[in-house]
């Protein structure tokens, strides 16, 4: 049955996914073996994931943690690799070193970067200055190799947590030293490529070093690592042709190509346009380091503070242009004229963009009775520089003519919370207040030379703020064999100090200022746990939850000649998202197998999204607008075995089924009832690792995508470049313990180089060569 209501396509995976289902009963006698502490024993088997360490979030409906046992048998290219088989959960990476790395967790779109909390051994990453592709969480702080833990959330069940979690929390916990210790990991990285025209091979490789030192009896201990990343990935986009007008012949060419798959997808006898040029590799380089520095005294007080830096340098200054002269030498843009008729070749431009980034945050934690509790922390991430060079043409780029910078800054956002928690008799209190402030200033310049900004001119400018303040409290309540959590979190949004400036009517500089907007919201919490056996635990979570417009959102508009907003280019009246979220959780410990069932539900008011509809003066517009209701519904089965019919198998396997429409949409009726883009109704995700001997770890990784809609108005489905397809990718590493110090693996991703898109293509069969070093 199952194989029958998988998407066209995906009949081969039933075999793969078939251990989730397919895994015998345990023996009568698995009950006897638990833990006389069935409420201890309840919450360790609440989170799917590794047994051996407590999660570092609440675990409040569908929670994973993930460590050293899962990373075996993952080829981790970056960090947000070490998280590619979770349950219902991806990342949209194209490549290794991509910046726009967005989560998504069950029905969330690829560029909902904004409904996602993620952290840093506490400290906030999530960039909520914009929500879409630009602003996905700041990965490159962290390496593979320093990470102790990856915890993820679904949902905004607990009230600790702001409304960005109303997708879910992803907490990425670092090793602390327990003695001196030091480690080394060194990586080589090729991915073959073959797209239109485009035949390469791209390479890359990496180094992260680090040491750490505890005193023997002191409290102190202090970790410092690094690593140096650099990869060239596979082109993102590619550019069409585009009809020229008028009987002027071009210069004639060779060498167009047209994917017949576009014609089909947008619409069945319409011609593609014929692509003469893919846009340059991505040369992607990075540097990051991280000083962490710890205290734990006898007396019970905690204290970390942490700083972390990144730099990043894209360039992309090579555009692979398949247009041949009648001479042989390469065309990339102008009038141009094939034997399908004249057209201009354009868009193949060059570009640089350098970021340095830098997190800096402190926390402490304290006992204040043998009750009750403190915990505080700060952080803030600062954009030091991004500048984004772009040429205004490609002879402009190969001449270093014309061209813009987009300079960001003073860009930074800043965070706070303080923590109060207590074990009464018969209740657990916990209770705390946040705060945060985002702040973006982003101006934009023309350029006689592109790589320089000397004698730069004013073009444009987009400034402004947005703060949040929030109290919070919970309290957990055993009520055997029950427990309940009822929790509560209040939050006052303000956004202000907005603005945007241009050049208006006779080249004078203008600008406007945007009212500013306040909302408040309250979020009520509530889960209820039965210990229906020691080794047997049933979850309902529900919760209320809002997220506000990010800065991004809010200052989207434009102005006229004479300095006045454009009153159709943003909505001054933009609401903020609200979702009402239900989770029903049955998880069962087998012992050496563990079954997970989850069913959730999400309704969402005035969902922000980007798409082409009737704006708040009933002109057509394509910009963030509110959707009046979406609503996604869908179950997840996982399972988790430990020698699994051999010593040393272990399988990690799950699905998930996801429903996820627009209900109402006023401003775009034709998608009411369409599922939601890029929401596939089909997620599956296996892991296997088999121990063939004490020092061999062998893994087979699977993940599998059926095919969403591309649009909202689920009119345009492909398999091909500029829409969301189907995925499928196998993936393998073998890992060699060559002595207890030294490790060497090797892995492929995409062993059966399945071509798959986002838009811009997924990568095809990587490479992954690595030895590391630990003391």
């Amino acid at each position: 049955m199952f194989r029958t209501m998988l998407a066209p396509g995906a009949a081969p995976l039933a075999l793969a996914a078939a251990p989730i289902f397919t895994l015998v009963s345990p023996p009568a006698h698995a009950e006897s073996a638990a833990s006389a502490d069935s409420e201890r024993k309840a919450v360790d088997i609440l989170v799917v994931g590794q047994r051996d360490a407590p999660i570092s979030i609440e675990p409040r409906g569908l929670s994973v943690s993930l460590g050293d046992e899962q990373f075996a048998g993952i080829n981790a290219q970056n960090v947000e690799d070490l998280m590619k088989y979770a349950p219902d959960f991806f990342v949209r990476k194209r490549y290794a070193g991509d910046s726009n790395g967005v989560p998504g967790f069950r029905g969330t779109h690829s560029t909902q970067s904004a409904r996602t909390l993620v952290m840093v051994d506490g400290f906030t990453v999530s960039n909520f200055l914009g929500n879409s592709f630009n602003f996905s969480p700041k990965w490159g702080v962290v390496g593979p190799g320093e990470v102790r833990q990856f915890d993820v959330v679904y949902g905004p069940y607990a009230a600790r947590y702001s409304g960005n979690s109303m997708g879910g929390i992803v907490n990425i916990t670092t090793r602390s030293p327990d003695r001196a210790e030091a480690f080394a990991t060194v990586q080589g990285l090729a991915e073959t490529y073959d797209q239109f025209g485009t035949h390469e091979t791209y390479r890359g490789y990496s180094a992260e070093a680090g040491f750490g030192l505890r005193q023997r009896e002191g409290p102190w201990s202090l970790r410092l690592s690094g690593r140096h990343f650099r990869n060239d990935g596979q082109p993102m986009s590619f550019y069409g042709l585009t009809p020229a007008s008028g009987p002027a012949p071009g210069t004639p060419v060779t060498g167009a190509l047209v994917d017949p798959g576009q014609a089909i997808a947008n619409a069945p006898g319409l011609a593609a346009s014929p692509i003469f040029a893919a846009q340059s590799p991505a040369a992607i380089t990075q540097d990051q380091a991280k000083l962490r520095l710890g205290y734990d005294g006898a007396s019970g007080v905690i204290g970390e503070a942490l700083v972390a830096y990144w730099h990043n340098r894209d360039s992309q200054t090579a555009p692979d242009c398949y247009l041949r002269d009648t001479a042989g030498q390469r065309v990339c843009e102008g009038r141009v004229t094939t034997p399908g008729g004249t057209y201009t070749a354009s868009g193949a431009k060059w570009s640089r963009t350098v970021r340095d980034e830098l997190l800096a945050g402190i926390r402490l934690a304290a006992p204040l009775s043998d009750t009750a509790r403190a915990e505080a922390n700060l952080s803030t991430y600062q954009i030091l520089r991004s500048d984004g060079f772009t040429s205004a043409s490609y002879a402009a780029g190969q001449a270093d003519g014309a061209g813009t910078l987009a300079r960001q800054g003073p860009t930074a956002w800043y965070t706070g919370e303080i923590m109060l928690a207590a074990d009464l008799p018969g209740v657990a209190l916990s209770a705390g207040g946040s705060a945060n402030l985002y702040r973006t200033d982003l101006i934009n310049y023309t350029l006689a030379n592109w790589r320089r900004d000397a004698g730069k001119a004013f073009a444009s400018r987009t400034y402004g703020k947005t703060r949040d303040l929030a109290v919070w409290a919970e309290a957990r309540v055993p009520l055997d064999p029950v427990t309940l959590t009822l929790g509560a979190r209040f939050e006052d949004w303000r956004a202000f100090d907005g603005g945007i400036g241009r050049i208006g009517t006779g080249g004078r500089p203008v600008q406007a200022r945007y009212a500013t907007r306040r909302a408040t919201a309250f979020q009520p919490k509530l889960s209820a746990e039965w210990a229906i056996a020691p080794a047997t635990l049933l979850q309902l979570s529900l919760a209320k939850a809002t997220r506000f417009p990010t800065v991004g959102e809010l200052y989207q508009g434009s102005l006229n000649g004479d300095g006045s907003f454009n009153p159709d280019s943003f909505d001054p009246n933009l609401k903020p998202e609200r979702s009402t979220d239900a989770n029903l959780l049955l998880a069962r410990d087998f012992g050496p197998v563990k079954l997970t069932g989850s069913a959730f539900w999400q309704r969402v008011r005035n969902t922000i999204f980007a798409f082409t509809g009737f704006n708040q003066n009933g002109v057509t517009t394509a910009s963030f607008k509110n959707i009046d209701v979406t609503r996604q519904y869908g179950i997840e089965l996982i399972a988790e075995a430990r020698d699994l019919g051999l010593p040393g198998l272990d399988l990690d396997a799950n699905a998930a089924w996801i429903d996820s429409i627009t209900v109402r949409n006023a401003s775009a009726p034709a998608a009411q009832g369409v599922q939601f883009p890029r929401i596939p109704r089909w997620r599956l995700n296996a892991n296997l690792r088999y121990r063939v001997s004490e020092p061999v770890l062998v893994a087979i990784g699977m993940r599998y995508a059926s095919r969403p809609n591309t649009d909202l108005f689920g009119l345009q489905r492909g398999d091909t470049f500029g829409y969301t397809s189907e995925l499928f990718a196998l993936d393998a590493k073998v890992n060699w313990a060559v002595t207890d110090r030294l490790r060497l693996s090797a892995g492929v991703d995409n062993i059966t180089n399945n071509r798959a898109w986002v838009y811009h293509p997924y990568p095809q069969r990587s490479f992954l060569l690595e030895a590391g070093w630990r003391l």
